[in-house]
């Protein structure tokens, strides 16, 4: 038998190798992927998580896919519970979020038991975005949808590899599902591919630390996120704190947050019913939100597991836009978890003002565009999470140009695949210097980038928040400015909006991306002269700009 090893060194050298499991994992995804959303983008994620789901690691990628993985592998966990049920070669999907799947059905997970002799000791798992994955619209987002069945192929938790064959006839129902059959297949076999590295890398440490070792050191570093967690929060101010906050749709959402020393309380449970259009979120897509905003304010810089997040409480009511309810639509689910965090956010900035800066413009600004590509003939959709601005900091200027923080660790995609492998050009990206975010420290500058289509009969299909109400200020600073988007008609035409399904575009037509500005923090009069000046050489405001609101005459 092989002997226990309990060594704090031993079990740090196993979970670091799990780490890089999971990083491995997040390369092969990146390297073998069709999808331009998945490898340049990296609209995407990893991990690593224990026989009964628990997260034990994760790679790079999107903060928000962090917390999904572990919630899918408890669904199949719990969906495949007889035994021979789950066999050592299997892999599963899901991506209905009434099924484990937590996000939309655009997101699909791929999670892979890992055996070491006949036991199970733990799963392997991805998400990526693809990009067609059938439903009533190219790209399977709409904004018309009323219900889940018109978003796309549901696989509701299912096996699609058998003892290491794949079950062809599942294969042929997702391929033929799709308007990119191609291009989702590959993607299908690169997460396939990912999860199966991992496993590889998973089995091969078992075997060198012993199960036993292997198992505990999961079980033991759990322990440790807690830990990390509750001394961190035994920091945080103590009470309860509210916010209500009108969105720009007309409803308001409401946040009650309680911190003790051993409790991150959110309670959502007084907030509008589900909406018949797809902005709404899963319960689960809410606490990955709270994660997030826990994690940011205790330990954020080490790695993040289920022990982590042992101190959230989560308070939700079913039927309500926070925890959807089947056949809710819920393709624009991003939107509503970003709404979220950024409530929790603003309801804690001014009580913790050296952990939290001021708004910032809180969309993902998905951007859909597609159609037949003049030179290929085949569908093409492109699928483009939007940079913007943050806010201020106590400290200093906010970041310009960055994801927001639903979105993370990915990449805008380079202008020349965007040309090469799709039906348009991409005529500009330049930072918005438009009017908002001043102030004593000013936030960060969104973006303006300009796509011109190439060919008749395309279409666009876009989902922004924070387009009426724009990212907020702290302590006297000035608000930052909307997210849009405009098509510019070839014959000089204008349309501005924040929703848009299935807009019909033609050649030469441009469609302008406009993001935010972040939040600024203090009165602008108090901001460094130098500072102004540096702003006014840079083309970040204009002279008038500078008179006008830092009374600036240098």
């Amino acid at each position: 038998m092989t002997k226990l090893a309990n060594d704090p060194i031993t079990l740090e050298i196993i979970q670091n190798s799990l780490q890089a499991a999971a990083d491995e994992m997040f390369a092969v995804m990146k390297k073998t992927a069709m999808s331009s959303i998945i490898y340049e983008v990296l609209d995407m994620g990893t991990g690593i998580t224990d026989a009964t789901g628990a997260l034990a690691s994760s790679g790079a990628g999107i903060p928000a896919f962090i917390g999904v993985l572990d919630k899918a592998v408890k669904v199949i966990v719990a969906k495949y519970d007889k035994p021979g049920d789950i066999q050592p070669g299997d892999v599963f999907a899901t991506n209905d979020p009434y099924y484990g799947g937590v996000t939309h059905l655009n997101d699909i997970v791929v999670a892979m038991p890992v055996f070491a002799g006949d036991t199970l000791i733990a799963w392997t798992a991805n998400i990526a975005h693809n990009s067609d994955v059938g439903g009533m619209a190219p790209g399977s987002l709409t904004g018309e949808a009323t219900e889940i069945f018109q978003e796309g192929l549901r696989l509701p938790a299912i096996k699609i590899i058998s003892k290491g064959e794949p079950i062809r006839s599942v294969m042929e129902i997702i391929k033929v599902n799709s308007r990119m059959p191609d291009v989702l297949e590959g993607d299908v076999w690169a997460a396939i591919a990912s999860v199966r590295i991992g496993a590889k890398r998973l089995v091969e440490i078992a075997e060198k630390y012993g199960t036993a070792t292997f198992q505990n050191a999961m079980t033991s570093f759990l322990d440790f996120g807690e830990q990390v967690s509750l001394k961190e929060l035994k920091g945080l101010p103590k009470g309860t704190f509210e916010l209500s906050e009108e969105q720009d749709d007309g409803r308001t959402f409401n946040v009650k947050i309680t911190i003790s020393d051993t409790e991150f309380l959110v309670d959502l449970l007084d907030n509008p019913d589900q909406s018949k259009n797809p902005v709404n979120t899963s319960r689960d897509g809410v606490m990955v939100a709270a994660q997030m905003i826990f994690k940011s304010l205790t330990d954020p810089y080490s790695p993040a597991n289920e022990g982590s997040f042992r101190p959230i409480r989560l308070l939700t009511r079913e039927g309500s836009v926070f925890h959807a309810k089947e056949p809710a639509p819920i393709g624009f689910y991003y939107e509503i978890e970003l709404r979220v965090y950024d409530i929790m956010w603003r309801c804690l900035a001014p009580h913790m003002p050296e952990r939290l800066a001021s708004g910032h413009f809180a969309s993902v600004c998905g951007t859909f565009i597609g159609g037949i590509h003049p030179d290929t003939g085949r569908q093409y959709t492109i699928i483009e999470p939007q940079l913007g601005g943050w806010g201020a900091s106590r400290g200093g200027d906010g970041n310009s140009a960055i994801f927001c923080g639903f979105h993370g660790e990915t990449y805008n995609c380079p202008a020349e695949i965007n040309e090469a492998r799709n039906g348009l050009y991409v005529d500009r990206m330049e930072l918005n210097v438009a009017p908002g975010g001043e102030g004593k420290y000013r936030g960060g500058r969104g973006i303006v980038m300009d796509y011109r289509v190439r060919a008749d009969n395309g279409f666009l299909t876009a989902g922004y928040t924070r387009s009426k109400f724009p990212p907020w200020a702290l302590d006297g600073g000035n608000e930052g400015s909307p997210n849009y988007v405009e098509v510019i008609r070839k014959d000089g035409g204008r349309e501005t909006f924040s929703f848009v399904s299935g807009l019909v575009t033609h050649t030469d037509d441009v469609i302008r991306v406009v993001t935010g500005n972040g939040g600024g923090i203090g009165d602008p009069k108090e901001r460094d002269r130098s500072a102004v000046a540096d702003d006014i050489r840079n083309g970040l405001i204009t002279p008038e700009l500078a008179r006008e609101v830092y009374g600036y005459s240098g």
